[in-house]
């Protein structure tokens, strides 16, 4: 003896049948079109449709199905208006008695297999992928062969290299004579003007000169006091 119920939706197919010992086989069936999995490139694999129940017992537990309903809900008529207070107690009542417990288990078939080793594959691929690329990329950047402010640090390190160092009284020469005209200097400025390697001009300057390191001309340099001689102060002594 068989049966077979469709639900109203038309969605799934149930099948209940007799086996061989007199227990209730049960089987679900999926429509056709609902096993199309979207987002998949392999258009083989698709959702299973068929689905066996394994029907098991209860395992000595006593479980039962109850219905509720509120008694006292008031009822909307056609008019609008309600009937009933809506205070009445709520109503349980017993549908059944559950002697079986029925576990959904997709059959072991191709379809099935092709799904999990898809799913397999698609877990272990890594979040990042290296790609080889035909041709260099010229949309967003353009590889070149050394970039502006490499070439300019190599510049300015061979004019460092080109310097040679001056006698100590001409280096002594330029700065007095720089200092007449400006108090404060830069380091770099005074590179510019004696045209010395930095280490060998700081050499210099700490025998004649003072190192702000706070103040209004922070990080600049001045003569000593013994070595000043500007030429403000010659007006004001006149």
């Amino acid at each position: 003896m068989g049966k077979s119920v469709r639900q109203r939706r038309g969605w799934e197919t149930q099948n209940l049948q007799e086996g061989n010992q007199g227990k209730a086989e049960v089987s679900f069936t999926l429509n056709e079109e609902l096993t199309v999995i979207e987002g998949i490139e392999d258009k083989t694999v698709s959702a299973p449709r068929e689905h066996p129940f394994t029907m098991q017992s209860v395992g000595g537990q006593m479980l039962a199905v109850f219905t509720e309903n509120s008694s006292g809900q008031s009822e909307e008529r056609s008019d609008g208006s309600s009937s009933g207070s809506g205070a009445g107690p709520d109503k349980i009542a017993l549908e059944g008695m559950v002697v079986q417990r029925a576990e959904c288990r997709p059959a072991v078939s191709e379809s099935y297999m092709k799904l999990k080793r898809l799913q397999i594959e698609e877990s272990s691929k890594p979040a990042r992928l290296s790609q080889q690329l035909s041709k260099p990329v010229t949309s967003n950047y353009k590889p070149v062969a050394n970039h502006d402010y490499n070439r300019e640090y190599e510049r300015k390190k061979k004019e460092e290299g080109k310097r040679a160092r001056a006698d100590k009284q001409q280096v002594l020469d330029m700065l007095f004579s720089a200092f007449e005209k400006h108090q404060y200097y830069n380091i770099k400025d005074l590179v510019d003007i004696t045209k010395q390697p930095v280490i060998y001009l700081k050499e210099i300057l700490r025998d004649i000169g003072i190192y702000n390191v706070k103040g209004t001309h922070k990080n600049t340099w001045e003569l000593k006091p013994e070595y000043r001689h500007y030429q403000g102060e010659e007006k004001t002594d006149e």
